[in-house]
C-alpha cells in the first residue's frame, strides 16, 4: 500500500534517489537564501525595520541548504544538477510569483509594493514548506539520520510562516488589505499549479531511478492530480487567510545554527 512514509522511505533507502531529493531541496533553500539577502539589502527606507528579519529569514534558508548538503556528505554522496522541471522557485518566478531575479540583481531600492508582494508570496510558499516539513516530522522525527534535520527545519519554517502572518496583518492595518488579498489569491492559485507540476516531475525522476512499475507511477500521478483538484476547488483558501500567530516576533533574533550538520 502506498503511503507518504513508505514512499519517502523508499527514496531515503536508495543513494541515487536520496541524492536527487537532497540536491533539489538544497538548491531551493540556497535560492531562498540569496533572494532574502538581496531583498534585505534593497528594502526601502520606509521599511528598514524589516531588514533584520529578512536577513534572519535568508540565514535560515542558507542553513537548511547546508543541512541537506551535510546529509549527502554523511553518506558519501555529491550533489547532482537539479532538473529544470523540478526547480520550484524558478518555475514560480516564471508565473510571476516572487520578486524577479532581474530586479533583485539591480541596485535600485525596492518599493513599498515590492515588499507587500514579497510578504504575500512568502506567506503562500511558507505555508507549503511548513506543511511538508510537518509531514516529514510526523514520520521521521525519530529517524537516526534525518530526525534532527527535519525537526530543525520544520521549526524554522513555522517561524517563517508566523512572521509572514504578523507582518502582513500590520500592513493590512495600514490600508494594504485589498492589495494583499488580491496578491494572496493570485499567488495561491499559481503555487498549487506549480506544486502539482513539480511533484509530477519529481516523481517521474524518482520512478526512473527506482524502477517503479507503470501502475505504481500512474497511481502516484493520480494522487498528485487529486490533491491539485482539491486545492483548486477549496484547499487554496488555507494559503490566503491571515491570523495573528502564537509565535510573535518569530524572526526577531539571530538565526540559530546547526553545527552538527555543518
Amino acid at each position: 500500500m502506498l503511503s507518504a512514509r513508505s514512499l519517502f522511505q523508499e527514496i531515503l533507502d536508495d543513494d541515487e534517489s536520496f541524492r536527487l531529493f537532497c540536491s533539489i531541496a538544497a538548491s531551493g533553500e540556497a535560492q531562498g537564501g540569496w533572494e532574502n539577502a538581496r531583498i534585505a539589502a534593497l528594502v526601502p527606507k520606509s521599511r528598514r525595520e524589516l531588514s533584520p528579519k529578512i536577513v534572519r529569514h535568508g540565514a535560515d534558508e542558507d542553513k537548511h541548504g547546508r543541512i541537506f548538503q551535510a546529509l549527502m556528505r554523511k553518506r558519501g554522496l555529491d550533489p547532482v544538477d537539479v532538473p529544470g522541471d523540478t526547480d520550484y522557485t524558478m518555475l514560480l518566478e516564471r508565473q510571476g510569483i516572487g520578486l524577479a531575479h532581474e530586479k533583485l540583481r539591480a541596485d535600485q531600492p525596492l518599493t513599498e509594493r515590492d515588499i507587500v508582494c514579497y510578504l504575500a508570496h512568502s506567506r503562500v510558499t511558507e505555508q507549503r514548506a511548513s506543511e511538508q516539513m510537518q509531514l516529514l516530522c510526523k514520520h521521521f522525527a525519530d529517524h537516526p539520520d534525518l530526525g534532527r534535520a527535519v525537526r530543525v527545519i520544520s521549526s524554522d519554517e513555522d517561524n517563517h510562516l508566523a512572521y509572514c502572518h504578523e507582518e502582513l496583518l500590520r500592513l493590512v492595518a495600514e490600508g494594504y488589505g485589498p492589495a494583499i488579498r488580491k496578491i494572496l489569491r493570485e499567488s495561491a492559485l499559481a503555487e498549487i499549479r506549480v506544486y502539482r507540476d513539480v511533484s509530477l516531475a519529481v516523481m517521474a525522476h524518482m520512478g526512473r531511478i527506482l524502477g517503479w512499475s507503470k501502475p505504481k507511477a500512474a497511481a502516484l500521478a493520480a494522487g498528485i492530480h487529486a490533491v491539485y483538484a482539491y486545492e483548486r476547488v477549496a484547499g487554496w483558501r488555507r494559503m490566503v487567510s491571515l491570523t495573528m500567530p502564537e509565535r510573535r516576533d518569530a524572526l526577531g533574533g539571530p538565526a540559530t545554527t546547526a553545527p552538527e550538520f555543518a
